[in-house]
């Protein structure tokens, strides 16, 4: 009887252990089989010949002299790139306005957009047709969105100097472009005005993810509106928020096409973001290696405030 029941028992315990596995049949339970890397090769191929490749070819300029023209010969000279540029006061004014830029068109961008989000995910009359006008600017690309603010903000025949006038606000025309103390006030404005429906649409899909039951007890309950929106709606929107926030400041300070279309990063450099520093350089004098760097640069340095910006978040959640 005893025999019978430790069979029973030994039976029972290695019932509940699955039995060893080869090793093909590891691969193929964590989709390493040849079958299934030969059917990944078709999307594969594009990104490591259209994003792998040029990013790591742009890694290694970085740490050459290269040059434009046909004749100029390519040497590696280590980090003697970054060494210029740690003492480049140019380049680091622009990157201080880059920063300048980025923090508050994506403060700017978010509050406005929040607030935005709030009105539209109310039952409102019309609200299908403010939804789709407030996607306008996103449709719009950034060379048309430039020109046109550019008319706006013309000093002579502008729209935006003639109805200040008109509301006896100025008396004489402000040249909002060319001004230095204007100028990127001015582009930090147009940048919140294009970048803005993006952040509208996704804060708008998170605030209809909040449950309406939890609306209803909080207002049965007595709490306000901010109270109401404060305990059962940021909570649920606080994570869309992160993931929002982090990439509208990456792509706010990677910036480019809107300001060189407004400005050219002008007058006197005062709108100069980084990138269109780093476009100067490669293609105005040809300084293709030192262009590298400075990408490089700035990717690292985003990339430490971005980890540092997360790591603060997610530990405030988890308290």
């Amino acid at each position: 009887m005893s025999v019978t029941a430790r069979g029973t028992s030994a039976r029972g315990e290695g019932a509940g252990t699955p039995p060893p596995r080869s090793a093909p049949e590891r691969r193929r339970a964590l989709g390493l089989d040849r079958d299934g890397w030969f059917l990944l090769l078709p999307a594969l191929l594009p990104i490591l010949l259209l994003s792998a490749g040029p990013l790591l070819y742009g890694l290694s300029l970085a740490f050459t002299d290269a040059q434009s023209g046909r004749t100029a010969v390519t040497k590696f000279t280590g980090l003697a790139n970054f060494a210029d540029l740690r003492l480049d006061s140019l380049f680091w004014d622009s990157f201080r306005i880059g920063l300048v830029w980025a923090v508050s068109v994506t403060a700017l961008q978010f509050l406005l957009a929040l607030g935005l989000a709030v009105l539209l995910n109310q039952n409102l009359r019309f609200r299908w047709l403010a939804r789709t006008l407030a996607l306008v600017p996103w449709a719009m690309p950034e060379v048309v969105v430039g020109v046109m603010w550019r008319l706006v903000y013309n000093q002579d025949a502008g729209i935006l100097n003639a109805t200040l006038r008109d509301l006896h606000l100025i008396t004489e025309n402000a040249d909002w472009l060319a001004g230095a103390s204007l100028a990127l006030p001015a582009v930090i404005v147009v940048g919140v005005w294009a970048g803005m429906p993006q952040t509208t649409v996704v804060l708008l899909a998170g605030l209809q993810n909040v449950p309406q039951e939890l609306h209803e007890a909080a207002a049965i309950d007595g709490a306000s509106v901010w109270r109401r929106f404060a305990t059962v709606t940021w909570p649920v929107l606080k994570p869309v928020v992160l993931a929002i926030t982090a990439l509208n400041f990456i792509w706010n300070f990677n910036s480019f096409g809107l300001v060189y279309v407004l400005t050219g990063g002008g007058p006197g450099g005062s709108t100069r973001l980084p990138m269109l520093f780093a476009y100067e350089e490669a293609f105005r004098y040809g300084q293709f290696g030192y262009a590298a760097a400075m990408g490089l640069v700035m990717t690292a340095v985003v990339a430490v405030l971005l980890a540092v910006f997360l790591r603060n978040r997610l530990k405030g959640d988890e308290r």
